[in-house]
């Protein structure tokens, strides 16, 4: 595969009337690997002349050819576009995003940006594709595949609805998990379960014990949302656009760190900084990335500042970070706060913020008034 040092930094030279690197010599020579090469008209044939005779008006547009293939030559030839449509990586069929390199390796969007995340890790080029190949991507979606509770076969564009929708073995809960019932299973069982359902029958007393547990996980994020609203009602609130660049350290097996340019807010000069999973040795072997974050006051100050912060998605974003409340008291001798883990949800997202050039979030900064 070609190198790339970052996600679009790299331009692709599409073909003529490509519009994403693949160019029609690019498809033929795809066709040609999949149906057997240039002898393909010698073993499959056209139907040249159909529907003109004699009577055929000679400026009328020639019929289009038409390919008629052998019995039992479907299936082949579905699993031959499988070994050249599949990632070069997870050897998957991609389930939507294709990418490839000018060299015309493909793969899956999952792959892609794990590749772009271990890269940044190691401090290597990536070696991975870097654009999108849109012919591939509709050629894919009409290719069939299995799904996961039926087993019956549909086109990869139409799956998800079937799954979401249509499909009676899909997994389904009980309408009274409202009140503790825990039950899963096909949708087709469903009616029948629900009528045969012994929550709606128990006792005041055993549901007030299942809607106790169910209260206490409402009641920490009723207490989270509270505080923060509580917080909006200071004097003194700030917020910022930081954006996390990448950096190295100094060792003899550097590790890869992140730090924001310094930036104002209330009237105070700020740096944040981050690692990823707490500097450990090796994060490109593991399977489970964090990042942990330190705020970090550079201004002098006459009397300790106490604030409350938070970090949240940047408004250009898709990655899901959870609110969570941080304190601290800021002096000229306690000017940094310990390391805190960013609350994104699994090691995923992780690898979107490791992928891309900059890590671009949301700060807020709450003063408490004494």
């Amino acid at each position: 595969m070609s190198s790339m040092e970052e996600r679009g930094e790299v331009g692709v030279a599409a073909a003529p009337g490509s519009s994403s690197g693949l160019g029609v010599g690019a498809v033929g020579a795809a066709l040609e690997t999949v149906v057997g090469g240039p002898s393909m008209q010698e073993e499959v044939g056209f139907r040249r002349g159909e529907g003109l005779g004699p009577e055929s008006d000679p400026d009328e547009p020639p019929p289009k050819k038409r390919m008629r293939l052998p019995e039992g030559e479907s299936g082949k030839l579905e699993e031959r576009l499988y070994s050249v449509l599949c990632c070069t990586v997870c050897l998957d069929l991609p389930k939507a995003s294709v990418y490839q390199c000018t060299n015309g390796h493909l793969m899956c969007a999952g792959c892609f940006i794990h590749l772009l995340a271990d890269s940044r890790l190691k401090e290597e080029q990536a070696t991975c594709p870097n654009c999108r190949n849109l012919a591939v991507e509709k050629a894919v979606s009409e290719l069939p595949t299995d799904c996961p509770f039926c087993l019956k076969q549909f086109p990869r564009s139409s799956l998800e609805r079937h799954q979401k929708e249509e499909c009676q073995d899909r997994v389904t809960q009980c309408k009274y998990k409202r009140i503790g019932c825990p039950w899963k299973g096909p949708f087709h069982e469903l009616p029948a379960h629900e009528e045969e359902c012994c929550h709606p029958t128990k006792t005041g007393t055993e549901l007030m014990g299942i809607l106790g547990e169910m209260d206490q996980s409402h009641s920490r994020e009723l207490t989270l949302y509270n505080s923060i609203f509580s917080l909006l009602c200071y004097e003194k609130i700030g917020f910022t656009e930081v954006q996390f660049r990448p950096y190295r350290t100094d060792d003899f097996i550097t590790r890869l760190y992140y730090e924001s340019p310094r930036f104002t807010v209330l009237n105070q000069t700020w740096v944040l900084k981050a690692r990823v999973n707490d500097s450990e040795r090796n994060p490109n072997l593991s399977c489970k990335r964090t990042l942990s974050f330190q705020l970090i006051l550079k201004s002098k100050v006459n009397s300790a500042i106490e604030c409350s912060f938070l970090l949240l998605k940047g408004p250009y974003d898709d990655v899901r970070i959870k609110p969570v409340i941080h304190h601290h008291a800021f002096s000229n001798d306690t000017n940094e706060t310990d390391y805190v883990p960013l609350p994104i949800t699994d090691s995923v997202e992780c690898n979107k913020l490791l992928a891309a050039k900059n890590i671009n979030l949301r700060l807020f900064i709450f003063q408490i008034q004494k």
